[in-house]
């Protein structure tokens, strides 16, 4: 039978006491209930926009006081406010279906695995170049499934072949959601940013597309922080082929809604320049750690270059009590999905004295990682060998760096604590560089034995404050470079 994504239970959750549910959406607004519990982690991701999409279209705190007033979830309340959009959120069937194309589409369908990110594409399923993810994983989807990847494909798709549109966040973009870690309706509600009740015809499948064929570009309504239309975007054209209850195909058309100037609420963004647009930040691949904190969790050192997510900001303007964010996103290699980034880091609240200190170190690390990258020249061949020892010098000063953290919230100088940092910035970059190049050192060719002994010197003088890394490290701590006279070693 059809799915109404509003009125029926559809969404698969765990509550607390560790049992799996299907829910309707206004049921979420339960403080027994936990997470979202797809099959895939991208899709849990997905629900949790979706769900605090739909409070943000339905009934949205008005202000500070409100979003306060309403944290007990009330899912009577929910259930009446969602019932007026559920004509729109018909799956299949006739009349408008959700984040499909107004009118049916003719063409041949594609398999419906087309639906997920990393599903071989038409163009490398022709060159038999899906060695690691198969062409055809799934033959058919439940309707509940084909639901959720639709909404996902739509919110982070990638680039698609010629005319096929990124989502308005780019392919694969970086999201953050505050958790207060008190369950499902707790990460809903402190996400979802004041506003009004949007109209049901705002929603982009409840008119005809915006083709894009002749570079029409759809920018931002005037006069609203963010549209419905961010949390409910429709960069494909797409239309779902049901065989009864199951999504046995999608026809795509090119040319979709082309999103331009858009800002989502849940991801963080960057300029390279204060004049210029803003752009999404995209997750990189490899695990996401301290050196990534910067305009993500901790507010950059320049402001207008660097914004954290609208949530994020939104979660320390209203309320004071701790929580966590959940750090999440596709790292794309151009239209190729490289890794998933999932993460749950604390959130920080500091000073902006502390916070200058904090993005300080975060600094020095990346000058001194990028020294150790260069010393090991003589030792390691250039490219993949060296990278993987930068990354891993992060990784090895994390727990130091999480002390630093401490030190700084307890009330410690900012002078005491970048003195210990440099300390521990210098003990591990010491210690990777002899680790790689002393083993067999004596086996080696004199003019080798030469050049690794000067770029261990030329290292060491780096956390003297010596050499161009070396001179940017203690700027970024704050501490006075050495004197003129003097030997680097």
């Amino acid at each position: 039978m059809p799915l109404n994504l509003i009125t029926d239970p559809w969404i698969p959750v765990i509550d607390k006491s560790g049992n799996r549910r299907i829910v309707a959406p206004w049921q979420i607004a339960d403080s027994a209930l936990f997470r979202p519990d797809w099959p895939r982690v991208d899709l849990n991701i997905g629900c949790l926009e979706l769900l605090i999409g739909l409070v943000y279209m339905a009934d949205p705190p008005t202000s500070g006081d409100d979003w306060e007033d309403r944290a007990t979830p009330d899912p009577e309340r929910l259930r009446e406010k969602l019932a007026a959009y559920a004509p729109a959120f018909n799956l299949i069937g006739d009349g408008p279906l959700f984040l499909q194309d107004l009118e049916p589409l003719g063409g041949e369908p594609n398999a419906p695995d087309m639906l997920f990110i990393d599903s071989a594409g038409v163009n490398t399923a022709y060159k038999n170049a899906d060695l690691m993810v198969h062409r055809r994983r799934y033959t058919g989807l439940d309707l509940p499934l084909a639901a959720m990847a639709l909404f996902t494909i739509q919110a982070y798709a990638p680039s698609g072949g010629a005319g096929n549109r990124t989502s308005m966040r780019g392919g694969g973009p970086m999201v953050t959601l505050v958790d207060p870690g008190l369950g499902l309706w707790s990460i809903i509600w402190a996400n979802v940013p004041s506003s009004t009740q949007a109209a049901m015809s705002e929603l982009p499948w409840m008119y005809p597309t915006r083709v894009s064929d002749k570079n029409l570009k759809t920018r931002p309504p005037q006069g609203q922080k963010f549209s419905v239309e961010a949390f409910f975007g429709a960069p494909r054209r797409l239309r779902l082929v049901a065989e009864g209850d199951v999504i046995t195909g999608v026809i795509q058309k090119p040319h979709g809604t082309d999103y331009a100037g858009w800002v989502h609420p849940l991801s963080p963004y960057y300029r390279m320049k204060v004049e210029d647009f803003r752009l999404p930040v995209h997750p990189k691949a490899g695990t996401f750690g301290y050196r990534h904190w910067l305009g993500i969790l901790v507010q950059s050192r320049d402001s207008e270059l660097a914004e954290r997510a609208h949530c994020v900001d939104l979660w320390q303007q209203r309320s004071d009590r701790p929580a966590r964010v959940i750090v999440a996103g596709w790292s794309m290699a151009k239209a190729t999905p490289a890794d998933f980034t999932y993460s749950v880091e604390p959130l920080i609240d500091l000073t902006e004295d502390q916070s200058l200190t904090l993005a300080g170190l975060i600094s020095a690390a990346d000058n001194a990682a990028v020294a150790l990258r260069g010393a090991l020249v003589p030792v390691l061949a250039e490219g993949g060998a060296r990278e993987a020892e930068r990354e891993a010098f992060y990784i090895a000063t994390e727990t130091a760096f999480l002390a630093r953290l401490t030190d700084l919230k307890s009330g410690k100088t900012a002078r005491d604590i970048c003195a210990a940092w440099l300390a521990d910035l210098r003990n591990e970059a010491i210690r990777r560089f002899d680790a790689i190049s002393l083993p067999s050192l004596d086996q080696r060719d004199t003019s080798d034995i030469q050049k690794i002994v000067v770029a261990r010197r030329n290292l060491a003088g780096t956390f003297a404050g010596y050499g161009k890394f070396g001179k940017l490290l203690f700027k970024a701590l704050d501490m006075d470079p050495p004197s003129k006279r003097g030997n680097a070693a």
